[in-house]
């Protein structure tokens, strides 16, 4: 019996898990309108982010990894995910 309810604890904590981890790599759609590579910044238009609890607007974001800035180019429409890095807004992934 113990080991039962330690086997639906452990997936109970498993499928949260995966469900926070889900919720927090949704992408949003933008379109980038400047590059700051020396500063490791990009402003985007972006629509709701909803892991942020965000409305659409147009903001700085500061980017986790440099080399994301390489794909990126004024004016192009891309899919991101921001999250809050050290208390910072931060594009985390670009595709």
């Amino acid at each position: 019996m113990k080991s039962a309810v330690i086997k639906i604890g452990v997936a109970a904590l498993i499928s949260v898990g995966a469900a926070f981890s889900a919720f927090a790599q949704e992408f949003t759609k933008g379109v980038v309108n400047k590059i700051d590579a020396k500063a490791k910044k990009v402003t985007i238009k972006h629509e709701d982010l909803k892991n942020l609890d965000m409305p659409a607007m147009t903001m700085v974001f500061r980017v986790e990894d440099p080399a994301l800035l390489e794909k990126l180019k004024e004016g192009s429409d891309i899919e991101f995910v921001a999250e809050r890095v050290n208390g910072k807004l931060t594009v985390t992934e670009v595709k």
